[in-house]
């Protein structure tokens, strides 16, 4: 039998098949600032998960960076055994009791298993978090510039965000606190960051993470913050958990996982780390999205964090050697401007000065230099006349990459 020809909506006289809810993920409202919406923009640009034919600098490269040695021969010890298929909502049982103890290191603070849920990797953590805790017209606070899918994921909900400035002092970033105490009349439910920071790469000091903590307690709201690169910090920069300081015990709920500093992104494995009854409302989200994290990924976390302190020295050292060039050479492109930052593999340079938008300057990247980079604009209003590009690449292939980039830039000057 034959294929049906597709149809449209208006002529099977289906509705629509987004919902209004999902509609709102396409940031309608940011057209006043970028001519059109988020969504429109992405499609313009093919942003549709990565392209074959092109450098894809929005993410990691595994093949130069590998995960653990470790990895494929215990995860395929779980595949094995096929009595690991199942497991509770929240996580295995043995899994869980490894990571009291190597989370609980990490973090500084006590964690037992009714602090822990393990998640389908990080991204789903902050969606089952944020869907357990935000009702529809309930006040976030999100950082600007920000993780670009938080913003989404709060939109579906149907949460009123309001965006809270990360500010330059010199070489310094800042998350505009003052602007937080402002707030507080309003009675925000929730502040959400990353840290450090997505897309800038920028680490705040103890001074904004323990006002930070202040702020949540005298507001009476809670802090997710997205730590899935935490372990990924220069050399010479001090870390600070806010789920270590004073009164935020039970308001502050960590992402966590391996698939960054680790490699691990293709097990699809990530842990939020929070108060019990927030893991419980966690646990809730689980059962109605995916059930459970992969399960024989999910032993994989047994071994993370744990004796491979020489591992992450050695990748650092290596993501260091690649940052430095990448400046080096963007730093060529007359009006660009960029500093180097204390984490992540990513550098967000201010291309503003090169008159074009964000959707320009991220086309002609593709069409020109065969890469693909994440456009400022997804990143919130103050990420706009910017660009994201991941440096974690083959270093012969980035170097080739970067001379494009450059060339191409440079003719926009």
């Amino acid at each position: 039998m034959e294929n049906a020809p597709d149809m449209d909506s208006a002529q099977t006289g289906l509705s629509d098949a987004e919902s209004i809810r999902l509609k709102r993920t396409h940031m309608p409202e940011r057209s006043a600032q970028i001519g059109k919406s988020v969504r429109e923009a992405d499609r313009s640009l093919g942003l549709t998960g990565g392209n074959p034919d092109l450098l894809d600098a929005t993410h990691f490269d595994t093949v130069r960076f590998p995960a653990p040695d470790w990895a494929k021969p215990l995860y395929a010890r779980a595949e094995a055994d096929g009595s690991l298929a199942y497991t509770p909502y929240r996580g295995h049982p043995a899994v869980l009791e490894a990571l009291e103890g190597s989370v609980g290191e990490l973090l500084g603070v006590p964690v037992t298993s009714a602090n822990l849920a393990l998640t389908p990797g990080s991204q789903a953590g902050l969606f089952t978090t944020l869907s357990a805790l935000v009702d529809e017209g309930d006040l976030v606070l999100l950082a600007d510039p920000d993780y670009l899918f938080v913003e989404r994921i709060l939109a579906f909900l149907g949460a009123r965000v309001e965006r809270i400035p990360v500010i330059e002092d010199g070489d310094v970033a800042l998350i505009d606190l003052d602007r937080i105490e402002r707030l507080l009349p309003e009675r925000p439910k929730l502040f959400v960051f990353s840290h450090p920071n997505n897309p800038t790469g920028a680490v705040y000091g103890s001074d904004t993470i323990n006002r930070l903590a202040q702020l949540a307690v005298v507001g009476n709201f809670r802090v997710l913050v997205d730590q899935l690169y935490c372990r990924l910090v220069y050399p010479g920069f001090e870390y600070s958990h806010l789920a270590g300081v004073e009164g935020m015990a039970d308001r502050c709920i960590t992402i966590l996982g391996p698939s960054k500093t680790e490699s691990l992104t293709g097990y699809r494995v990530g842990v939020v780390v929070g108060p019990p009854d927030v893991m419980s409302a966690v646990e809730q989200t689980l059962t109605v999205t995916s059930l459970r994290a992969p399960a024989y990924g999910q032993h994989l976390l047994t071994k993370w964090l744990v004796e491979d302190d020489d591992f992450v020295r050695t990748r650092i050292a290596e993501l260091a050697q690649l940052r430095d060039m990448t400046i080096k050479r963007l730093l060529e492109v007359p009006g660009l401007r960029l500093k180097p930052r204390e984490g992540t593999a990513y550098v967000f340079p201010d291309v503003s000065n090169l008159g074009r938008t964000d959707e320009e300057i991220a086309a002609a990247l593709q069409r020109e230099a065969n890469v693909i980079v994440s456009p400022g604009y997804q990143f919130g209003p103050r990420g706009v006349g910017h660009f994201r590009a991941c440096y974690a690449r083959d270093e012969n292939q980035w170097a080739d990459a970067l001379q494009l980039i450059v060339d191409c830039l440079t003719t926009m000057a």
